[in-house]
């Protein structure tokens, strides 16, 4: 692989219209930056550069009131910091599964806003935790970790298609509502063995998603609001106020678009944005007909 493969690939990875994928990256860079920087601890016993444990201590969630209170930006800070290897892995991995199922289903533009709303609800249940039970030996420490955000993701997936089946190695094909019912129960019987408020935060993270979906179907996005604000932040640096174009028109035989066929075009474009934003089962039966029907003609 050479370099400039390599940069390629990332550059086309970035620009996908995928927030599961920048998500990914920020929590990757993050982790080698801190990774990199903690490097020179094996030629001093063990004992990282001072930064090392400087940046960790401004990015952690902090439960005790007065580190709370002067570092309160640790409620969005701490999902996105990993330290070990298989925590960012099995993080990430699972983000990359059930964040794309979420996606592919609700649409990108959820994604973010429920990778942060779920994340402040898991730090919150475990703050709760700590103030009702402030003597509690295992509540009290820092947090790090997207956990309650890929909970989330995984509770929210079972809960929009709890029958779809996946392959678990050594298990098999099992429905999807098994798979999160299973999470959690194992991380319920895990409570006394310790990260009480790693756990919590999970329970938290799992408990929104459930809602965050029942809600949504009763018609109530929690989601708009941060979908309002980013869309705003967005046309900030976008002049024309309109959402990159969909499809590279020389690449998708969808886009081919004779000079007589400009109506066509334009309804076409509409039904891709429609796709982009709130995912292809967003279409109505009518529409679903008539992008295959103009696809066949193609």
């Amino acid at each position: 692989m050479n370099g400039t493969s390599f940069q390629s690939d990332i550059r086309y990875w970035l620009k996908q219209e995928n927030s599961v994928n920048h998500l990914m990256f920020v929590n990757i860079v993050i982790f080698v930056v801190l990774g990199i920087i903690y490097l020179p601890a094996v030629f001093n016993n063990g004992v990282p550069p001072a930064i090392h444990p400087f940046l960790l201590f401004q990015l952690e969630l902090h439960v005790q009131p007065d580190l709370l209170l002067t570092k309160p930006w640790g409620l969005l800070t701490y999902m996105f910091v990993h330290t070990g290897i298989f925590h960012i892995f099995f993080n990430m991995l699972n983000l990359y599964w059930f964040g794309n199922m979420f996606r592919s289903t609700l649409g990108n533009q959820r994604v973010l806003p429920l990778y942060i709303l779920s994340g402040i609800t898991g730090a919150l249940v475990y703050i709760a935790a700590y103030f009702i039970f402030p003597t509690n030996p295992y509540l009290g420490g820092s947090m790090i970790g997207a956990s309650a955000a890929v909970m989330c993701f995984l509770v929210a997936s079972a809960t929009l298609m709890p029958n779809v089946e996946i392959g678990l190695l050594f298990l098999g094909s099992i429905k999807l509502k098994w798979v999160a019912i299973g999470v959690i129960v194992i991380d319920i019987i895990a409570i006394p063995q310790g990260n009480v408020g790693g756990i919590l935060a999970h329970l938290g993270g799992a408990a929104f998603g459930y809602a965050y979906v029942r809600i949504l179907q009763n018609g109530t996005d929690l989601c708009g609001p941060l979908i309002s604000l980013f869309r705003k932040i967005s046309g900030m640096f976008d002049k024309s106020q309109r959402p990159p174009k969909k499809f590279k028109p020389k690449k998708s035989p969808l886009r081919v678009v004779r000079k007589h066929e400009t109506a066509h075009a334009s309804r076409l474009d509409e039904l891709l944005d429609k796709i982009n934003e709130k995912g292809y089962d967003s279409l109505s039966a009518d529409e679903k007909q008539w992008l295959r029907k103009y696809s066949d003609e193609k």
